[in-house]
C-alpha cells in the first residue's frame, strides 16, 4: 500500500473509531458518573500503553516531558472529562456533530500562536463552520436552549483543546515516532485518572446490573478510542500535516449520527443541515 492510500485508510479508520466513541461514552454513563468514565478511560489507556513504552520510550527523551505532558493534557485528559460531562445533557450524536469544530480551532490556533498563514477562503470557512455550530446548539424547544448551550459548550471547549494538541504534535513532536509521542503523553497523564478514581465512590456502580457490560464499553473506548487511535493520529499528523489530520472530523459526525439513529436518538432536519454547513466550512478551511 502506498503512503497516500495508507494515510486515507488511517483517516477512515480513525473516523470509525472516534465516531463510535460517543455512543461508548453513553453506554458507560448508564452505570458510572461522567468523571468516573473519563478517569477510567485515561487509566485503562495508561495500563494498555505500558507494554509499548518498553520499546518506544527512552530516557534520553525525558528532556521533552513538558511537551509530552502538554499534548497529553490538551489532547486526551481534559477533553475526556469535557466530553463525558457534555453527554450528561445532550445526545451522543449531537456531541459527535459538535466535535467537527476541531479543524476550525486547529487553524485558528495555528494562526494566532504558530503564525500560520490563512487565505480568505480559510477565514470564510471558519465563519461558516461557526454558524453551523450555532445552528446545532439551537434546540427544537427554545426552553432547552440553556441546556444545549451549557453542555454543548463543554464540547466546544474540548475541540479548542484538540486544536491546540494537533498544533503541539506538529510543532513539538514531529521528530518522534508516533507511538513514542502517544506513550509519553498517556504515561504522564494516565496515572492522574487512576488517582482520581481512588477518591470516587463506586459502591452504586458495582451493584448495578449493567456494571460489567458498561465497564467493557469503557475499556473499548479506552483502548481503541484513546490508546491505539492516538498512536495512529500522531502518525497521520506527522505524515500529512495538521489540517488533513483534523479533517477526520468530516466523517466522525456521520458515524456518530448513524449510531445515534440506531440507538433511538432523534436527529432533526435542522441538525442535519447544520452539520452540512459545518462540513462546508471544513472544506473551505482545507481548500488549497
Amino acid at each position: 500500500m502506498n503512503s497516500k492510500a495508507l494515510n486515507w485508510s488511517m483517516l477512515f479508520i480513525l473516523a470509525l473509531i472516534w465516531g463510535s466513541s460517543f455512543i461508548l461514552m453513553k453506554r458507560g454513563l448508564e452505570v458510572f458518573t461522567s468523571s468516573q468514565v473519563a478517569g477510567l478511560r485515561m487509566f485503562i489507556a495508561f495500563l494498555f500503553i505500558i507494554p509499548f513504552s518498553f520499546k518506544y520510550v527512552k530516557m534520553k527523551e525525558k528532556k521533552d516531558w513538558p511537551k509530552f505532558l502538554g499534548i497529553g493534557l490538551l489532547g486526551n485528559f481534559i477533553p475526556a472529562f469535557l466530553f463525558t460531562a457534555a453527554e450528561n445533557g445532550i445526545s451522543s450524536s449531537l456531541t459527535g456533530m459538535l466535535n467537527s469544530l476541531t479543524p476550525f480551532f486547529t487553524l485558528l490556533i495555528g494562526i494566532l500562536i504558530f503564525r500560520s498563514k490563512a487565505s480568505l477562503f480559510k477565514w470564510l470557512g471558519i465563519f461558516i463552520g461557526l454558524m453551523g455550530a450555532v445552528g446545532l446548539l439551537i434546540p427544537e424547544k427554545l426552553s432547552d436552549l440553556g441546556i444545549n448551550i451549557n453542555y454543548g459548550g463543554y464540547v466546544v471547549i474540548a475541540t479548542i483543546f484538540y486544536g491546540m494538541s494537533v498544533n503541539f504534535i506538529r510543532q513539538y513532536a514531529g521528530n518522534y515516532h508516533s507511538i513514542t509521542t502517544a506513550c509519553w503523553a498517556l504515561l504522564l497523564v494516565g496515572p492522574f485518572g487512576g488517582i482520581y478514581l481512588l477518591f470516587t465512590d463506586f459502591s452504586a456502580a458495582i451493584h448495578h446490573p449493567l456494571f460489567w457490560s458498561s465497564l467493557g464499553y469503557v475499556a473499548i473506548l479506552s483502548i481503541g478510542g484513546t490508546a491505539l487511535s492516538v498512536m495512529m493520529f500522531n502518525l497521520l499528523v506527522k505524515n500529512t500535516g495538521t489540517l488533513f489530520s483534523a479533517s477526520v472530523t468530516y466523517l466522525i459526525p456521520v458515524v456518530a449520527i448513524m449510531w445515534g439513529i440506531f440507538d433511538g436518538e432523534v436527529i432533526s432536519i435542522r441538525q442535519v443541515l447544520s452539520i452540512f454547513v459545518i462540513l462546508a466550512g471544513v472544506y473551505l478551511v482545507n481548500r488549497k
